[in-house]
């Protein structure tokens, strides 16, 4: 059953072994916290954490791309570069979830 805020209760499948430790964090503190504004505050941090570690596995050299050149503001060429470098990641993000559609 799916409930409001999208969460079964079952693990969904997320193909990335490095990121199984953050995943099984994340279902714990749903399961601990009842739903509503505390549950997001307090597993919100681990929801940013699995998502970074699901982005960098899917896409490595994009993802550390973005953060180098994104990190800070700079120079106009800096600027245009991160905006490449996040366009380049987007765009692998979204060949992989085509991919992953096509299983």
């Amino acid at each position: 059953m799916v409930r409001s805020d999208g969460f079964t209760g079952e693990k969904p499948e997320i193909p990335m072994r490095s990121c199984d430790r953050l995943q099984d964090a994340l279902l714990q503190c749903h399961r601990r916290m009842p739903e509503g504004p505390a549950r997001r505050s307090g597993c919100r941090h681990l929801n940013r954490a699995l998502a970074e570690c699901v982005v960098a596995e899917a896409c490595p050299e994009e993802s550390e791309a973005v953060k180098s050149l994104c990190s800070s503001g700079g120079t106009s060429l800096k600027r245009k570069q991160c905006e490449n470098a996040q366009l380049s990641l987007s765009l692998c993000l979204s060949r992989n979830q085509q991919q992953f559609e096509q299983r």
